[in-house]
């Protein structure tokens, strides 16, 4: 890792308008000198000049303003090129092999009776620059490291699958069946980057663009996490992320570079395919995305390396002595660019060289066929190689390659260019003839003629593929490749959890803080304890998590290089370079990427982290929903804590902080195992599980799951764990916390976090004032009692004449008499989930619509779920069978002012974080 001396400063630019002249004849002399340049040798000259000096005052680390901006030709100059090691010819030949079966691939899954699509445009241009990779960067994991991180660009997967292929690592059988993973299981191939649907392949997710340019930036950073701690040398593991230039247009694209510069990210590259197209257009048909990126990567303070041109542009170049040349590519749009690539070379002498005598001078000895075949840098092995040479030797910052290609290169004409090529999955006959001729693939005419068109292999015993094999021998092993080894994490006794099963006593405390003493606990353990990575979006004060500043640290590969302004508190702010705690700002998209990359270590590098990731509630799934599915996808795993949770315990925020729908959104994600607990000893069973199912297990015995827990800021008091606890009804779902002790009326009362001591309140004033005898249920997960129930209904389905089961929660709540009412701090379709399996007449109260700023109390009376309004829903359904007389439903109505906000409690004060 670089040190701070060889980084670039953090405030870059800026002429020294304030500084006194010490020398002003000195000075006279150098305005002179430029002066003369210009008046002698003109502008172009005296601009060539101060750029040479530039470049020099960088050698000799003067500091100097930066460029936003250079001139659209190639960073690095033909004469610094390194020399290309690999075999051009093997290599053309290698890659024209993957081209061709790529195209085919997709093109056969198109076949009558399947038409499952495919995208063969973005790997055509991407081609080269994933082959130079392939070929002599990539590293593998045959050390039992964890070698690169390669975040393949999403849309360009039959490239990579055509090149397992032709190594062996895929079968011909396997091609046929891409994107037709149950219907051809076991071959199946995922229509893009799914290590969930091939976890022996794919590492990262990456097709729901910027995410890919988002992990990838946060895995650079927790590699150098995982070193600076002592968990895993990651010191050879480099982050390539292979990117589109539409694709930037994410805000999560570029959103987070200055973190990657700030902490002198030299381990992580960008490369960006500028194919100048989106999926259906140009991406600035009127400007230049190239220009427009680097000035936005230098911005940042990232490296920029711009690959426009391949070398049949050098002659040219290097005669530009008047600099007409560069002034013309500058000048002209991209929009035009893509036109040249799908016109002939006549039309190009004619439009691009044609309006100044001296551009129509440089090109009359060549003919048209060669100006046709001025190409794009992207497309150049050896400008690909110096490219990304150049970029593994940069130290002190991240570097991104933005690289010119064609989308639909060598596809012929009908693809080359055009702003449908993204859409176009379907190769003519003539179309594969001319792509085969420009392969020079060895298949007859005939072959292309009836029915699919067939792949090619030159041979396992051919030279190029004897080439590749060596090549990635030589690279450490076969990428992608995800590989578990970790091995399982000796899991701490129940003594770590007894704290928070003894309760709160008279101490009043929120379920998040009930969750922070817990993980004091098992931060502690000497075997577990350095594995928990804390992650929180600027917010550990608020989450009472201040407490681990002075232990645990917070994670800055500088230290702390300056006084804190509270370092005289006992909980003061510390950073260390070998901190516990990721403080990633006020960014929850950074923080879940944080998050992915620490809970999927144990596959990445073999060394499991236990990430806990705690949040404003509402901030979590609502913002970054995509992200957790992307966490899905990648087989992570950790502790997601919603904190402040609930449409109305955060009251004082109003209306975009009052989360009342998040358990909602959890219970779409398959991976995610959601749980909504009321008291510290629920928590102590749930996280104990989580940690068990999660990490406890040999690889093939651990989920691939990840454990979210809403807490609440409202202070209760948590009773101790009770000694015939239901520890199996806590991690299904449901437990009944509180039997009805007087009354004579039954009915039940389920609730779900903060709602539980209103469901007690309201038991108390049942059977005080209305002979109800109600029992109360903690429902510690109304997402998995559901998705029990639906896994129990699909088996009966599909075993009609096998014995039918019975969900979990019917089976749990049989025999409990009386209706069910149901109610939590979340909207009406959360413990609606279960209603189609509840024994018996079944009521729901919720927070449904927007959050607004009151009292605590004036919420829950507004949305009618405080503890007097779960009397009045008791009484509803008793009138409705029967028992209750219905006139006693006006009563408590009047008795209570169900109707008047105003006439509640308050509450707990608090309302606010």
């Amino acid at each position: 890792m670089a040190s701070g001396s060889d980084r670039n400063p953090i405030i870059i630019g800026g002429l020294p308008s304030q500084v006194p002249d010490f020398d002003p004849e000195e000075t006279q002399e150098w305005l002179d000198s430029l002066d003369a340049a210009v008046d002698e040798r003109g502008r172009e000259r005296a601009r060539y000049l101060m750029l040479r000096l530039i470049e020099r005052a960088r050698e000799k680390r003067v500091a100097v303003p930066e460029m936003r901006s250079t001139d659209y030709v190639n960073t690095i100059a033909t004469k610094d090129e390194p020399f290309f090691p690999g075999d051009e010819e093997i290599e053309r030949k290698v890659l024209n092999a993957t081209r061709w079966n790529a195209a085919v691939m997709v093109s056969r899954a198109q076949r009558p009776g399947i038409g499952v699509g495919g995208h063969i445009a973005t790997f055509a241009s991407s081609a080269s620059l994933y082959d130079v990779g392939f070929n002599h960067f990539f590293r593998g994991k045959d050390d039992g490291r964890g070698g690169d991180q390669i975040f393949f660009q999403g849309h360009a997967s039959p490239g990579i699958y055509a090149r397992a292929f032709l190594l062996d690592r895929l079968s011909e059988a396997q091609l046929d069946a891409f994107r037709q993973e149950k219907s051809k299981a076991p071959n199946g191939l995922s229509s893009y980057p799914h290590p969930r649907l091939m976890p022996d392949f794919w590492e990262f997710p990456t097709v729901s663009m910027g995410l890919g340019p988002l992990g990838a930036i946060y895995q650079a950073r927790m590699n150098r996490y995982m070193e600076a701690r002592g968990i895993a040398d990651t010191s050879d593991s480099h982050v390539w992320a292979y990117l589109g230039d539409g694709e930037m247009d994410e805000p999560e694209s570029l959103g987070q570079l200055s973190i990657a510069a700030r902490e002198g990210l030299d381990n992580l590259t960008f490369v960006v395919n500028c194919n100048l197209q989106r999926l259906d257009g140009p991406v600035r048909g009127n400007g230049k995305v190239i220009q427009e990126l680097e000035s936005q990567f230098r911005g940042a303070g990232w490296n920029v390396i711009k690959l426009v041109w391949d070398r049949s542009w050098d002659p040219l170049l290097a005669q530009d002595r008047t600099g007409i040349l560069v002034n013309k590519l500058n000048t002209t749009p991209d929009g035009q660019f893509q036109t040249y690539a799908t016109e002939t070379g006549a039309y190009i002498r004619d439009h691009f060289f044609g309006d100044d005598p001296r551009l129509r001078d440089m090109v009359k000895d060549m003919s048209d066929q060669q100006i046709l075949h001025l190409g794009r840098g992207g497309h150049d092995h050896k400008k690909v190689y110096a490219a990304y040479a150049a970029a593994k030797a940069h130290k002190g910052q991240p570097t991104v390659i933005l690289a010119q290609t064609v989308k639909g290169w060598t596809l012929g004409p009908n693809f080359e260019g055009r702003n449908a090529t993204h859409q176009m999955k379907k190769l003519t006959a003539e179309d594969l003839k001319r792509f085969r001729d420009r392969l020079h693939i060895p298949i007859a005419d005939k072959d292309l003629e009836d029915g699919n068109p067939p792949y090619y292999h030159p041979g396992r015993e051919s030279e190029e593929i004897q080439y590749m094999h060596d090549r990635r021998k030589g690279l450490g092993g076969y990428v992608p490749t995800r590989v578990v080894r970790a091995k399982p994490l000796l899991l701490p006794e129940d003594k770590a959890y007894a704290t928070a099963k003894k309760g709160s006593g008279q101490q009043s405390i929120a379920t998040t803080m009930a969750f922070v003493r817990i993980l004091k606990e098992l931060m502690r353990d000497k075997e577990i304890g350095k594995r928990f990575v804390l992650i929180a979006p600027d917010e550990y004060r608020t989450f009472g998590m201040d407490a681990f500043f002075p232990s645990a640290k917070i994670y800055n590969p500088l230290g702390q290089q300056y006084e804190s302004v509270d370092r005289d508190l006992l909980l003061a702010y510390k950073e260390s370079p070998t901190g516990q705690m990721l403080h990633d700002g006020i960014s929850e998209a950074g923080c879940t990427a944080s998050l992915i990359a620490a809970g999927s270590a144990y596959a990445t590098h073999g060394e499991p982290l236990i990430p806990v990731y705690v949040f404003y509630s509402m901030f979590g799934f609502q913002r970054t929903g995509d992200q957790f599915w992307q966490m899905a996808d990648q087989l992570a795993r950790g502790f997601v804590l919603g904190a402040t949770a609930g449409r109305t315990t955060l009251t004082g925020e109003g209306l975009q902080h009052a989360d009342g729908h998040s358990q909602l959104l959890a219970s779409t994600n398959p991976g995610c195992v959601a749980y909504d607990p009321a008291f510290g000893f629920e928590i102590a069973h749930i996280v104990k599980d989580g940690l068990r199912r999660m990490y406890g297990g040999t690889p093939d015995e651990n989920e691939d799951v990840f454990y979210y827990l809403t807490v609440y800021n409202e202070p209760i008091q948590h009773p101790a764990e009770p000694a015939d606890v239901d520890v199996e009804g806590i991690l299904a779902g449901v437990h009944r916390y509180s039997r009805g002790e007087k009354g004579e009326i039954p009915a039940q009362i389920m609730a779900s976090g903060v709602a539980v001591p209103w469901a007690v309140e309201a038991q108390r004033i049942l059977a005080d004032e209305w002979n109800v005898k109600a029992d109360v249920w903690s429902a510690t997960s109304w997402n998995e009692l559901r998705r029990e129930a639906v896994d129990v209904e699909r088996y009966n389905l599909l075993h009609p004449e096998e014995e039918q089961r019975v969900p979990y929660v019917t089976r749990k709540l049989s025999g409990a008499q009386g209706p069910f009412v149901a109610v939590s701090d979340w909207m009406r379709s959360v413990p609606d989930q279960i209603a189609r399996w509840v024994p018996g007449a079944y009521q729901s109260l919720g927070a449904d619509g927007f959050g607004f700023a009151d009292t605590r109390g004036a919420a829950r009376r507004f949305f009618h779920i405080d503890a007097q309004s779960i009397v009045l829903a008791v009484l509803t359904e008793l009138a409705k069978e029967g028992k209750v007389d219905r006139s006693a439903l006006k009563t408590a109505v009047d008795r209570y002012d169900l109707l008047d906000v105003t006439a509640a409690d308050p509450g707990a004060a608090g309302g606010d974080a």
